[in-house]
């Protein structure tokens, strides 16, 4: 399903942006609505509870949100809420080593004289909107003595209102050089600082490897490091090894989420990153099943549930069905798949930047403080007992206040000053 822009995409010139309002296609919403009221549904096995979500997502709560889909939820609410909240934008690029691609992104400029730019890069199953409560604080904060930022928000590529690639090969690499071009050429940001989640994590980290120059520090709230060996950090090692007498109970808790992880949550990750464009058939042309596809994620990685509004929920699974969720898919064969590893290779090479990272105790892929110091200048390292994936839609307060305090730390002071 292509994107259908309100703004003609053959028009735009290469680094021009164009303002932009979110628009959806109105035959589109009348489709969505005849599918959810001919929707079929499984029936539960007498043996799963309504709190087992083993088997995967709940009947009952996917029918409460494709009712709620259906019947109560109004896009134009929505559409209003996120053009007000948010400065969007598209513009076309090219992209070295790939080619031509077009963006959109929301820019929320500081007024304050001393506001750093913040490239805030969202991954799967997010989107943009996951920086819709904490762009506002970050760029105008009401304390004149917390720092402020120009907050960037793209979205990547086949997400939201960021028309799919037309050929393959746009992964976190890609990405990155293109939200390179957009923070530079485009916008005129002669460095900049980053945040990110998800596969937000992989394209800031793949920013700062390609553009040591220009990124001058960054904050993630996922860490994938692979495990220490003997060989790449002997002291981290050891550590593990008797983690039983040396890990806190925070490292052990993290650990157990990760296994599980692994072992009991992965499965969709193997399916989109080999075959994503045969899933991309059935989450792509029937809303009931990607509300399960989506809500199994949001059930089993967020912590905080009264986070999310029924509206938040469908708004996250539209910003995917409005373009048939297979561009989303596709993204995972680009980063994993191929054989090429690329996000991987992101966390196996040392960034010199200076690094804070905010873990959440329900976040996915955990890694204790010396795991990380493998792979990173680690200046800044918050851990939360409460909260999930979705930091900044989970824990807003949190994630605003650990931005603040780590890019207005010493060391990315220092960072930022030098030529």
């Amino acid at each position: 399903m292509v994107l259908k822009s309100p703004i003609p995409l053959e028009q735009l010139k290469f680094n021009i942006p164009v303002p932009y309002k979110l628009q959806v296609d109105r035959e589109l919403l009348d489709i969505t609505k005849q599918k959810l009221a001919l929707a079929r549904y499984p029936e539960e096995q007498s043996d799963f509870n309504e709190n087992n979500w083993a088997q995967g997502a709940k009947v009952s709560r996917v029918k409460h949100l494709a009712g709620h889909w259906q019947n109560k939820y109004d896009w134009d609410t929505q559409e209003k809420i996120l053009n007000s909240a948010f400065n969007h934008f598209i513009v076309k690029l090219d992209v070295p080593g790939y080619g031509t691609l077009v963006l959109h992104y929301t820019h929320a400029r500081s007024s304050s004289s001393k506001a750093i730019p913040l490239l805030f890069s969202h991954g799967w199953p997010g989107s943009f909107v996951e920086a819709v409560r904490v762009v506002e604080p970050l760029s105008e904060p009401k304390d004149a003595k917390d720092p402020a930022f120009h907050v960037v928000a793209p979205s990547i590529p086949g997400f939201g209102f960021s028309p799919a690639p037309t050929k393959s090969g746009v992964g976190p690499n890609v990405v990155a050089r293109a939200y390179k071009i957009l923070m530079t050429d485009v916008l005129g940001y002669t460095k900049f600082v980053t945040q990110g989640g998800d596969f937000g994590s992989f394209i800031t980290r793949s920013l700062a490897i390609q553009y040591p120059d220009l990124v001058r520090a960054q904050h993630l709230n996922m860490f994938p490091v692979p495990p220490p060996s003997l060989f790449s950090a002997p002291a981290a090692y050891i550590r593990w090894c008797f983690s039983a007498l040396t890990y806190s109970e925070f490292e052990h808790k993290a650990l157990q989420v990760r296994r599980n992880f692994e072992q009991d949550q992965s499965g969709y990750l193997d399916q989109q990153k080999t075959r994503p464009q045969t899933l991309g058939f059935a989450l792509g042309d029937s809303p009931v099943g990607l509300i399960a596809w989506f809500v199994e994620k949001i059930h089993d990685w967020a912590d905080v549930y009264d986070a999310f509004s029924d509206d938040d929920i469908i708004t996250l699974v539209m910003m995917h069905w409005i373009q048939g969720a297979t561009p989303g898919l596709r993204f995972y064969r680009e980063a994993f798949g191929r054989g090429m590893h690329e996000a991987e290779r992101t966390f196996e090479t040392y960034v010199a930047a200076p690094t804070g990272v905010s873990m959440y105790a329900k976040e996915q892929l955990h890694c204790p403080r010396d795991w990380a110091n493998q792979a990173a200048n680690i200046q800044f390292w918050r851990e939360y007992g409460k909260g999930g994936h979705f930091s900044s839609l989970e824990r807003p307060d949190l994630f605003v206040k650990d931005v603040r305090e780590f890019f207005s730390s010493n060391a990315v002071i220092n960072s930022w000053a030098r030529a």
